[in-house]
């Protein structure tokens, strides 16, 4: 399997419903909120894409574009943007939904940084055989 055919396929998307015990007191998503959905769907993606043990060291400028009022549906994409030795980037995008109109638009995106590790918690190469810097 080529990497684009690997990272093609370990795409992966999920949906949430903004409920009140969600939001902060402006009645849109808290933020801590919507950064651990995004930390979930990018260790699922990056999970799926190597199949290794990881963990998450960091996360990039995660820009708040829109907030995102209860009762809202969102979508979390999560994509391996760029992979290391032993670790890969996955960018996360949120897209906000009304529940009562058509269409959809970006609300929040972010990078998230996972490295693999073996059953010591030491660094392992992310995939075995790739020439990746």
């Amino acid at each position: 399997m080529t990497l684009e055919e690997r990272i093609n396929q370990s795409e992966t998307r999920v949906c949430v419903t903004v409920f009140p015990f969600v939001t902060n007191h402006h009645d849109t998503l808290f933020g801590g909120k919507a950064m651990a959905i995004m930390d979930e769907v990018s260790f699922m993606a990056a999970t799926r894409f190597c199949r290794k043990r990881l963990v998450t060291v960091s996360s990039d400028k995660i820009n708040f574009e829109k907030a995102i009022p209860s009762g809202s549906i969102i979508e979390a994409i999560a994509r391996v943007d760029s992979v290391g030795r032993t670790s890969v980037k996955v960018k996360v995008e949120i897209y906000l939904e009304s529940m009562y109109k058509d269409g959809r638009e970006l609300a929040i995106q972010g990078m998230f940084t996972l490295v693999a590790l073996d059953d010591d918690k030491k660094p392992i190469p992310v995939l075995e055989g790739l020439d990746v810097d």
